[in-house]
């Protein structure tokens, strides 16, 4: 079953939608469409799995030949599984070490520059593929999408004796969680996830505000 937090997502152009073509019937009664569609409180909330590197190594190494890739870049940047399935060769400049990520839940592309390690791991992906090739694609070629990558994690995530909530998304949460911890500023973190601050707060302020108290503490006479 879906969570809420995704329903939640999936419901909003269907109401954009219904809106523009029907007016909201009157409340408690059958024409009361928009009820139905009201969002589910506190879907969204913290994600709490959190997988370190050693984790996320064995992970790694326990999942199959054909998805390693794609979870390896999973524990390598902030992004969405969504987001990285979608990117095609053309999208990595092997010179400037940059990466367009243009398929996302936010709509607009954006660029991030990644570390030489990294940029090293893309080149070895995208060596003879065609631009418009996916970077990240199973062994029939295909590009990855969430029914074909949730049951390879759901493998490994058992098979190196992790907590069984693990998923795609754990491992995007354990970057951006690493990435705060690192104190990188929030709006830094924000855009190389693809995310608004606000979500960024919401989610991971906590981290921040255990690093202010650590730094308050560093400065005590």
């Amino acid at each position: 079953p879906r969570s809420q937090s995704t329903v939640n997502r999936d419901m909003v152009p269907l109401r954009a939608a219904l809106g523009m073509v029907l007016k909201p019937g009157a409340p408690n009664t059958d024409a009361a469409w928009q009820e139905a569609l009201r969002p589910f409180k506190g879907a969204d909330r913290r994600r709490e799995l959190y997988l370190d590197r050693d984790e996320r190594k064995k992970l790694i190494d326990a999942t199959s030949i054909e998805a390693r890739p794609f979870v390896k870049a999973l524990c390598l940047l902030p992004l969405r599984p969504g987001a990285l399935a979608g990117l095609k060769v053309g999208d990595f400049e092997k010179r400037t070490r940059a990466l367009t990520v243009g398929k996302d839940k936010n709509g607009n592309p954006r660029q991030l520059t990644m570390p030489q390690v990294i940029a090293d791991f893309f080149e070895v992906q995208v060596k003879d593929k065609l631009p418009t090739a996916s970077i990240f694609a199973r062994a029939d070629g295909a590009a990855w999408n969430k029914d074909a990558w949730k049951y390879p994690v759901k493998d490994a995530v058992k098979a190196a004796g992790l907590p069984g909530a693990g998923s795609a998304y754990t491992l995007r949460h354990s970057v951006i969680t690493d990435l705060i911890r690192a104190r990188l500023p929030i709006l830094t973190v924000a855009q190389l996830s693809g995310t608004s601050v606000a979500m960024i707060e919401k989610h991971y302020g906590h981290l921040v505000r255990d690093d202010a108290e650590e730094a308050l503490a560093s400065i005590a006479i």
